[in-house]
C-alpha cells in the first residue's frame, strides 16, 4: 500500500501550492538538504535505511535521512533565518496502515518562537489549507487527568505499572517514558477523536527528544486531527553539547535493547560551533494530514 492513494495528483499539487503560498507570505525560505547522509539517526525507535555506494571505487555506507532535521539545523546555525522544506523521508522497520518506509514530511523552523507561538502558526497553516475548526490545546498532564483520571507527572514508575495492569496493559518496560507513551496511546489518544484539531503540549521531561526541558516539563507538542497524530514540534535545543549528550544517551538505550549503535555525528557538532538561534520547529506528516482533510 502507498500513502495518498485516494488523492489525485492535482489535489496534492494544490495542497503544496497552498503551503508554499503560506510560507512565502511570511518570508519563510524554502530549502533543500541532502537525503543521503554519512550518519544514521540514533533515535531509539526510528531506524535508518542503509545502503552501500561507490562499490567499484571505494565502498562506503550511506543512510537515507529519516528527517531533514539535523541538516536544516546546520543551516539555522549558519544564519539561514526562518526555513521550511517539503521532502520525502525514509525509515526502516515501518509497516502498517499508518506507517510507511517512505512518506512526505513538511518541516519548518521559526526564529524567536516558543511552542505556543508555533502552535498558533501551525493552526494558521491548517486554516490556509481549509481546516478552520476550533483548535483545542491540552497539556499532557491535563489530557491524562481529564481523559484517563491519572496524575501522570506525579505518579512514579511502580505506581504507574499498577495502574497500567488495572487496564490490562503491558508493563514490561525499561523506562517510565515508554510506559507513559503506551498508556497515552491506549487510554488518552482514542478519546482525542472527539476533537477535530487538538494540540497536546508540555510533555514529561523523559520524553523530551530534542526539546528544551524545564523541571518536569519538556517544551514540545504534538498535533492530532480526529485522534490521528499529524505533527511533532519542539522548542529547539541550541548547543552542540546538548545534542551530544542526547545522542550518547540514545546510543546507550539502543544498546540496552540490543539494537545497533552508531558513532557520533561529528560534522553536525562542528556545524553547531555557533549555537542555533532561539527557535521552535515542527515536522508534519503530509500524508497523514491529507488523509484527514476530507474527513474533518
Amino acid at each position: 500500500m502507498t500513502p495518498l492513494l485516494n488523492f489525485s495528483l492535482k489535489q496534492k499539487a494544490e495542497i503544496f501550492r497552498k503551503i508554499r503560498t503560506f510560507f512565502d507570505a511570511q518570508s519563510v525560505l524554502e530549502v533543500q538538504t541532502p537525503h543521503l547522509l554519512n550518519h544514521p539517526t540514533t533515535d531509539v525507535y526510528i531506524d535508518s535505511i542503509s545502503m552501500q555506494v561507490n562499490k567499484d571505487i571505494d565502498i562506503q555506507s550511506k543512510y537515507l535521512h529519516t528527517s531533514p532535521e539535523l541538516e536544516m539545523k546546520k543551516l539555522l546555525a549558519n544564519g539561514s533565518g526562518d526555513i521550511y522544506q517539503i521532502c520525502q523521508v525514509f525509515r526502516d522497520n515501518e509497516q502498517g496502515s499508518e506507517n510507511f518506509n517512505e512518506f512526505t514530511m513538511l518541516e519548518y523552523y521559526r526564529l524567536d518562537f516558543d511552542i505556543q507561538q508555533l502552535m498558533d502558526n501551525v493552526s494558521n497553516l491548517l486554516s490556509a489549507l481549509g481546516l478552520t475548526q476550533k483548535v483545542i490545546k491540552l497539556s499532557y498532564a491535563q489530557a491524562f487527568s481529564e481523559l484517563a483520571d491519572i496524575d501522570i507527572l506525579n505518579t512514579n514508575f511502580n505506581e504507574l505499572k499498577k495502574i497500567a495492569k488495572s487496564h490490562d496493559l503491558c508493563t514490561d518496560f525499561e523506562w517510565i517514558e515508554d510506559l507513559q507513551i503506551l498508556m497515552f496511546t491506549d487510554l488518552v489518544e482514542p478519546k482525542l477523536a472527539q476533537y477535530p484539531l487538538c494540540f497536546i503540549y508540555d510533555y514529561p521531561a523523559g520524553q523530551s527528544a530534542l526539546a528544551k526541558v524545564s523541571g518536569q516539563i519538556a517544551h514540545r507538542f504534538e498535533l492530532y486531527l480526529r485522534g490521528a497524530e499529524i505533527a511533532n514540534g519542539y522548542d529547539e535545543l541550541q548547543y552542540a553539547s546538548e545534542y551530544q549528550h542526547i545522542f550518547s544517551r540514545e546510543n546507550q538505550q539502543r544498546s540496552q535493547l540490543g539494537k545497533v549503535t552508531f558513532t557520533q555525528n561529528l560534522d553536525f557538532f562542528q556545524q553547531l560551533k555557533k549555537p542555533l538561534p532561539q527557535c521552535a520547529g515542527v515536522s508534519i506528516g503530509v500524508d497523514r494530514l491529507l488523509s484527514q482533510i476530507d474527513q474533518i
